[in-house]
């Protein structure tokens, strides 16, 4: 769980984070009301208009990105049940199936493990880091390839490669944490989800930079029953 240090450290970054897209629309609110009373040309009205709309999309953006992190802070261990992976990822890969063919991306996966946990984070996790690959990713169409591999104790690593640009060694941890945004996309709260989602099931989110790309691995316990 959150210390309290991180806590309010993460409520200062919120706070933050949402006056900046709310100050632009009420800035552009203003403006286009003087427009409208001065009866400015359509041109200066439609550019007002405009800045209204991508403050109020990265409002909701970042409410939706707080809604899924703050879902994922909540997970429940009685609510762990055997989840195979591979039926739950052929259901995340039909829903995210018009984000793929948008990006020309594809999407494979090998043998994928039972293991116990919450289905439905499972999934969403599952999203975050395939959006993730899809969000970030080089000249190349993206190709994302997803893995496991057995652990010693009972549990297994899942590994997500892409063939995106990476991250810097130096950045390989920081990426996880709230509102980082090496690339200036999204919220800033994918990967630090999707770390609250791999805690709350006992287990660990790693990445790491490749020559043809970037991985991601995380682990998890296995379904014990097997």
């Amino acid at each position: 769980m959150p210390t309290n240090r991180e806590t309010s450290e993460f409520l200062h970054r919120t706070c933050h984070d949402l006056r900046a897209p709310l100050r632009a629309i009420r800035a552009h609110s203003e403006l286009l009301q003087k427009h409208l009373r001065n009866g400015a040309p359509a041109d200066n009205i439609e550019q007002s208009l405009g800045f209204i709309l991508e403050g109020a999309r990265k409002a909701d953006l970042l409410i939706d990105g707080l809604a899924a992190y703050s879902t994922a802070l909540q997970i429940e261990p009685n609510s762990f049940q055997p989840t195979r992976l591979d039926v739950m990822l052929r259901s995340t890969l039909a829903k995210l199936q018009s984000a793929i063919h948008a990006a020309s991306a594809e999407v494979t996966y090998g043998e994928l493990p039972r293991v116990q946990g919450n289905s439905d984070r499972l999934a969403q996790l599952f999203e975050l880091l395939i959006r993730n690959s899809l969000d970030h990713r080089g000249p190349e169409p993206p190709r994302v390839h997803i893995s496991a591999a057995p652990q010693t104790d009972s549990g297994w690593t899942i590994s997500v490669k892409d063939n995106g640009p990476g991250v810097e060694s130096t950045d390989l941890e920081s990426i996880f944490r709230p509102f980082e945004k090496l690339h200036g996309k999204g919220a800033g709260l994918g990967l630090a989800t999707s770390r609250a989602i791999v805690q709350a099931h006992g287990g660990k989110i790693w990445a790491d930079a490749t020559p043809d790309g970037f991985m991601i691995h995380f682990t998890l316990p296995s379904d014990r029953r097997l």
